[in-house]
């Protein structure tokens, strides 16, 4: 293109969610950091939205600034001597305040610090995560950092290549917070930004993630009760010799899938949350390009060490809910299966039984047929003998015995026709 031309512009019908999701990478920006600085975040579980918006509002308006409009889920303030970021995300809020500082002084003096003690005390919602991250650079650290950390245990690594170092303790202090030291040996700002960024998610992620383990123990023990009772059904199903109610044994297993899916709609939002969780706090370690420290456990080692048993144990909690469904919808099968057949028997009893009761009905009504062609013909015969008689006293040569003999058979077979005649036309009509 040529300089100085203007750019055609043209109106597209766009997707009325383009601009907002073209936007979505750029919605929570790493900042741009130097050392020496520090940073204090404290992940808080969601209160209401309002409440969490008029709270922020209160600091934001001792330092004359303007709160973040509704629905808004991130905001960044520079007031006056710190720098506040706030970011909501889908079950917590983070609240991370960045100041500049030397480092001499170690994690005696904090981010934290600038903030009002009635304002953190009057926090809505539960805070599940507080951390500390000291920036230094290294020639302004001691030799010896185990002092800054109480004389703990650490994990530590260098980091992005050898541009810096990272140590934590991974463990809460006397004011509640943990404490992580990054040392930057050549960091530019963006590595500094990024950096502390990881460091402070990963120590968020990471109690996100254990939300699940207290809830994957108890759900453990559940299941396993569940198991040993579904077991028991299932021993009583196979083994012929042992009679069984099969009513009850349909309530015990309505009662105990009934209880399978409790479990699951209690946990299993949990459950897919911790995985996630764990899979950031993998992803942020991974990009820490990490080597190692001699005779230090680096960030991957210790989260796969101590996290990842517990992720596991969880991971295995979420099998076995659904392993548990799919046994007590087999053995509901089985015992479904198993109720379908002795109706079967039953059923094929209950036509065996109507078949017989139709053969006698069958005979009883060929009885009263014959009976009925012997009693019909009899009064017949009486008719004519009647006939005969008065034929006879009006002078007509009639035989009155001739009359009978000869009216016998053709009375009989007359009525034995037309009662057949008479149950052909009923069957028919009834089929």
């Amino acid at each position: 293109m040529a300089e100085g031309l203007p750019i055609r512009t043209v109106t597209l019908n766009e997707h009325g969610q383009r601009r907002i999701l073209a936007g979505e990478v750029h919605a929570r920006p790493y900042e741009l950091l130097s050392a020496p600085m520090r940073a204090s975040q404290l992940a808080v579980m969601h209160a209401e939205p309002e409440a969490e918006r008029e709270h922020l509002a209160r600091l934001l308006a001792t330092h004359g600034a303007e709160p973040p409009g509704e629905g808004a889920g991130y905001f960044v303030r520079d007031l006056g001597g710190f720098r506040l970021r706030w970011e909501r995300h889908s079950e917590f809020s983070t609240y991370t305040v960045l100041r500049s500082d030397p480092g001499d002084s170690g994690f005696t003096v904090t981010a934290m610090d600038l903030i009002p003690a009635e304002w953190l005390e009057s926090m809505p919602g539960e805070v599940m995560n507080a951390v500390h991250i000291l920036v230094a650079k290294a020639e302004s650290l001691p030799d010896d950092i185990g002092p800054l950390f109480d004389g703990n245990s650490l994990v530590g690594a260098k980091v992005l290549w050898g541009a810096g170092e990272a140590w934590t303790d991974f463990r809460l202090h006397a004011d509640g917070y943990c404490r992580v030291l990054l040392k930057d040996c050549g960091l530019t700002r963006g590595q500094t930004g990024r950096l502390v960024q990881r460091l402070l998610e990963i120590e968020t992620y990471r109690m996100m993630a254990l939300l699940a383990f207290p809830l994957a123990r108890q759900a453990g023990a559940e299941i396993g009760r569940i198991d040993r009772e579904l077991g028991g059904i299932v021993s009583q199903l196979a083994d012929p010799a042992v009679q069984q109610n099969d009513r009850e044994l349909l309530e015990h297993l309505t009662r105990l899938a009934a209880e399978g899916e409790r479990l699951d709609a209690a946990n299993s939002f949990r459950l897919s949350a911790a995985k996630a969780y764990y899979a950031i706090v993998c992803q942020r370690i991974a990009e820490l390009r990490e080597d190692r420290i001699p005779g230090l456990q680096t960030f991957a080692e210790f989260i796969d060490r101590r996290l990842g048993p517990a992720m596991k144990t969880c991971e295995s909690v979420s099998e076995r809910q659904q392993l548990l469904a799919t046994r007590v919808s087999r053995a509901g099968d089985l015992l479904r299966t198993r109720v379908d057949i002795a109706l079967e028997e039953k059923n094929r009893d209950l036509l065996n039984s109507m078949n017989r009761r139709a053969e006698l009905q069958l005979r009883l009504q060929e009885t009263v047929e014959g009976l009925s062609v012997v009693a019909i013909s009899y009064y017949l015969l009486g008719l004519i003998g009647y006939l005969a008689k008065g034929l006879k006293a009006a002078g007509l040569p009639v035989d009155y015995d001739l009359a009978g003999l000869i009216g016998l058979p053709v009375v009989a077979g007359a009525v034995w026709l037309g009662v057949r005649r008479l149950r052909r036309a009923i069957v028919h009509k009834g089929e």
